[in-house]
């Protein structure tokens, strides 16, 4: 190797890594013009230093390579520190709201203020946000959770015996 494509080669290197900079940092384009640029005074260099040929060759190792390290880059990208999930990782042996909600299913309890639809409702002792099936049930009232779909703890007026 000549002394004349040393400094092409760490032109390239440092190319590549400024491209794939400019995937994981957003620049607005700042690091991509870096990029091409140093992309471009390497190619230059080796046409007028070095031979027509080894500039060809450049620039045919330039369109296969370059294509190749952004799509790595990209890959890459979904296992980096820096981007965001795509989805939560349940803890162990924390239970969710709704598995605490669930055991409300069947038990009766009182509106503690105007269900229209929505309110609050004291079942077991506890308040407990709840929604009626779109009927409007008065403060006081006995209420009956019949079902607990998520978060949501749906009840209706629960009848009187007499």
């Amino acid at each position: 190797m000549t002394a004349a494509l040393t400094l092409p080669l760490i032109l390239q290197a440092i190319g590549i890594a400024v491209l794939l900079a400019e995937v994981v940092l957003p620049s607005g384009g700042v690091l991509t013009l870096a990029a091409v640029a140093l992309f471009g005074y390497s190619v230059y260099t080796v046409f007028t230093g070095v031979s027509v040929t080894a500039g060809m060759a450049f620039v045919a190792a330039d369109i296969v390579i370059l294509p190749v390290v952004l799509i790595a880059g990209l890959k890459l990208l979904a296992y980096s520190p820096v981007t965001l999930r795509k989805s939560l990782k349940k803890t162990e042996g924390v239970s969710s709201q709704s598995e605490k909600l669930a055991g409300y299913t069947g038990q009766s309890g009182k509106a503690l203020n105007n269900l229209r639809p929505s309110g609050t409702a004291l079942i077991g002792g506890r308040r407990v946000d709840v929604v009626s099936r779109g009927e409007f049930i008065e403060k006081d009232k006995p209420v009956l959770v019949i079902a607990v779909e998520g978060n949501r703890v749906v009840v209706r007026e629960e009848q009187e015996q007499e």
